[in-house]
């Protein structure tokens, strides 16, 4: 089982490329960065965190394909992740080419996460209709691949259409970086199966009591859909510090854990990434 760790990067958060440098060193696998263009000060949608103010750094992080290549040109074997990129606010074709680019310049090291989002007046600001987002996801995942893949890329489809397209560079993974979906049991794991690469569920949600409990569901559900569960690994996002839930984790078939960092800068940060490693010896031992 691997781990990665998360942060919102922030102009008050440790910078993208020390954390990444300081996880490479101590062993962990994947570092991940969030996003979100902007926050309207409407604030309608609920936060899916819980009761209470939106935390600031919502407000404050970082565009992800920014942060990841700034982490990119100081690491060498960490893997570059977004958790979640927001896909049904971004252009597919230029979306495309960023992750095209992120994966050339760090060597084939980029993980696509990805999430249909949960704030609708952001979305809105965007031109997305957030009754049809997650329609709308997978048909931009699909063009994307379209345009990774193939050298006169086109796609038809109800919400995302455009004609043949020479589309470089390619991805340096093949053949393409792994998209991984972000969501909750039932409706992003089956999501997952259609058309990723890996399924992320969040254990610090309410929603789950534990959340390898849908792991059997999850496997059951991908032999119904003709997926081999190998292929569509899981990662854990918002793990605590509880090494009996780790051994848990991996003991189901969790693939990757993946901790929430506050922004804080390396003072507070280092401390926390030292126990992290220890706990992670322990895990493994």
């Amino acid at each position: 089982m691997q781990f990665g760790a998360a942060m919102f990067f922030t102009d008050y958060s440790m910078g993208p490329g020390e954390l990444a440098r300081a996880l490479e060193a101590r062993g962990f696998e994947s570092v991940w960065a969030p996003e979100h263009s902007h926050i309207p000060t409407s604030r309608r949608s609920p936060f899916h965190g819980g009761p209470g103010e939106l935390p600031k750094q919502y407000y404050d992080v970082m565009d992800p394909f920014v942060t990841l290549s700034a982490a990119a040109a100081v690491t060498t074997t960490i893997k570059l992740g977004t958790g979640v990129c927001l896909v049904t606010q971004r252009d597919p074709i230029q979306t495309a080419k960023l992750v095209a680019s992120l994966d050339q310049v760090s060597g084939g090291r980029f993980l696509f996460g990805i999430g249909g989002g949960w704030n609708a007046e952001e979305m809105e600001d965007h031109g997305t209709v957030f009754k049809t987002r997650f329609k709308l996801m997978r048909e931009r995942i699909e063009a994307m691949k379209a345009i990774w893949t193939q050298d006169a890329a086109e796609y038809h489809g109800e919400l995302v259409d455009f004609g043949p397209m020479a589309a470089r560079p390619k991805p340096v993974q093949t053949p393409h970086p792994p998209v991984i979906v972000g969501g909750a049991f039932p409706h992003s794991a089956r999501r997952a199966l259609r058309y990723g690469n890996g399924w992320i569920p969040n254990a610090s949600r309410a929603h789950y009591t534990d959340v390898t409990d849908f792991l059997p569901h999850f496997r059951q559900m991908a032999e119904e859909m003709g997926r081999d569960v190998g292929d569509v690994p899981v990662t854990v996002w918002g793990a605590g510090e509880d090494l009996d839930r780790l051994r848990r984790y991996e003991e189901q078939g969790v693939a990757r854990v993946v901790v929430s960092l506050p922004p804080d800068k390396s003072d507070k940060t280092l401390p926390e990434l030292d126990r992290w490693a220890e706990l992670i010896r322990r895990a493994a031992s």
